[in-house]
């Protein structure tokens, strides 16, 4: 049976182990998580669930594969993996993850960006027009990108590493004049440990031949769409417990220095 749900903040959060991910019914404005950040900080790379019980969950989201090999992306209801090359390659869907979030991505907001903006301006734009810094939130921008830095990671090899060494060797990849789409979502402080708290996207260009994890970006126009979430369906490696609460500056900054550099 699931385990019993929670209130994290404003996001009703229902726990689940792989037995219950059969009976899963399409829910509106609800996201499906597979582990925690906090267990792949720790270096929990074993893939626990597959692309295709992803799948029946979501059209749109982002995570890692098994052995943390590569950044995936789900656009549109395709599983992509970006290697180490820095290549996108559609992905099987006896592929499997040990971490990830997907949504049935179903916009409350649509508008057109028309001005140039950085990746910080980026995410500033998008906090004015979500208003609630407590609201969960799914976010996909289609246009073109003048510039924009990303970075993938190879295949660990056990007695797998913590995430911060990984990231100590990342390739990093420069895009310039390039049309994609930025997949992503905007959790709140309250859930680090969960999630990463604040922005995480990751690209994948037009014609989905390369992307990764999105390190920086300046875009030039594009178009915004914005799923506010409610739920939060988290299931739950056996080897994985509940993240004790940890706002701390230490935590905070060994997340952003992974996300960002």
């Amino acid at each position: 049976m699931p385990i019993d749900s929670a209130l994290v903040g404003a996001l009703h959060v229902k726990y689940l182990r792989e037995q219950d991910l059969g009976g899963d019914e399409h829910l509106h404005h609800t996201l499906f998580q597979t582990s925690t950040i906090d267990a792949l900080l720790e270096g929990s790379y074993e893939g626990d669930v597959s692309v295709a019980e992803l799948g029946a969950h979501g059209d749109f989201g982002l995570g890692t594969f098994d052995a943390l090999d590569g950044e995936m992306i789900c656009l549109d209801g395709t599983f992509y993996q970006v290697k180490a090359d820095g290549k996108a390659y559609p992905v099987d869907g006896k592929a499997r993850t040990p971490f990830a979030v997907v949504t049935v991505f179903e916009p409350n907001v649509s508008q057109a960006l028309s001005m140039p903006m950085d990746f910080e301006a980026l995410c500033g734009y998008v906090d004015g027009v979500i208003g609630d810094g407590a609201v969960c939130c799914a976010i996909r921008v289609d246009g073109h990108l003048e510039y924009v830095k990303t970075r993938s990671v190879p295949r660990q090899h056990k007695p797998y590493p913590p995430l911060v060494e990984v990231v100590e060797n990342q390739p990093t990849f420069e895009l310039r004049d390039v049309s994609g789409s930025l997949v992503g979502f905007r959790f709140p402080d309250y859930a680090q440990g969960l999630n990463v708290s604040g922005y995480h996207f990751h690209f994948i260009t037009a014609d989905r031949s390369a992307g990764g994890h999105v390190l920086g970006c300046t875009l030039t126009r594009g178009e915004l769409h914005i799923d506010r979430e409610g739920d939060l369906r988290l299931e739950l490696p056996p080897d994985v417990g509940l993240p004790a609460p940890d706002q701390s500056a230490e935590k905070g900054e060994t997340l952003d220095r992974i996300e960002r550099e």
